[in-house]
């Protein structure tokens, strides 16, 4: 979980990984996350979730969109 922080900073996420802070990656924060206003999003260590970049396509099966571009486990 540590891991997951430095990564989202880094602009990568890691599609099977919990991620408190994710790149805000449309005008919106995903469902769940709030904007830092720094191009970040970030659930404010109330809990994590497994998020992925939608890349403009449909979420695969087992995932639900949650808008701001990223789909998130079911």
């Amino acid at each position: 979980m540590w891991l997951a922080i430095p990564l989202a900073i880094a602009g990568f996420v890691a599609p099977a990984q919990a991620q408190k802070v994710v790149p805000k990656l449309k005008s919106m924060c995903p469902l769940g996350y709030v904007d830092l206003f720094n191009g970040k999003c970030s659930t404010l260590g109330a809990t994590t979730y497994t998020v992925t970049p939608t890349k403009g396509d449909a979420c695969p099966s087992g995932w639900m969109n949650v808008g701001g571009g990223y789909c998130r486990r079911q």
